[in-house]
């Protein structure tokens, strides 16, 4: 018989440090493969939907807000969650949030995929979206995004804004260079 090695990280106890409707940091009690014990904080976020919504002539929608954290404006992809239904379905979410920020439709969406926001910090996930076969209506913005302003910009402008750094939400670049890698865009 085959013996399992040992977890690389055990839990010994968790406990919550502080949480508000967007987010909760738990502290965890942990115990590593070689029996040391430490501490391990985690920040818990509702997953995410990010889509990228491109119209037939390659232009791509993007949205820009004020980012608090960073005092300044930045554009990125269109991404949120619903924090009241954390286990909505993603292709819900992904329909809901490009109708809410963008007022656009897209008759086609396709999950490019899912990746995590940063591992090493927080648990929250986000599927990638491709849009397509955009029609345009009324967004509803919520009172937070009330800032928001969204543009359809040329696919190789887009890159040329990643390439000189205009664009730095590392969710949008990720989410991009995963849509190409996959031949989506």
């Amino acid at each position: 018989m085959t013996r399992k090695p040992p977890p690389d990280i055990e839990t010994t106890g968790s406990r919550i440090v502080y949480q508000n409707r967007w987010l909760r940091v738990r502290e965890d009690g942990i115990r590593r493969r070689d029996g040391s014990e430490s501490i391990y904080s985690v920040i818990d976020k509702p997953n995410f939907a990010v889509i990228a919504a491109l119209h037939d002539d390659r232009r791509l929608h993007l949205v820009q807000q004020f980012r608090y954290p960073m005092g300044a404006r930045f554009w990125e992809l269109p991404q949120g969650a619903w924090e009241d239904r954390p286990d909505a379905d993603y292709l819900e979410l992904a329909h809901g949030e490009l109708r809410e920020e963008t007022g656009l439709r897209a008759a086609r969406m396709v999950d490019a995929g899912e990746l995590q926001l940063a591992p090493g910090l927080s648990s929250q996930r986000y599927h990638v979206f491709l849009a397509t076969g955009l029609t345009q209506g009324e967004s509803a913005l919520e009172q937070s995004e009330q800032d928001l302003i969204a543009r359809a910009f040329p696919l190789a402008e887009v890159e040329r804004m990643i390439r000189d750094g205009e664009i730095r939400d590392a969710t949008t670049v990720a989410a991009l260079g995963l849509l190409r890698l996959k031949g989506l865009i």
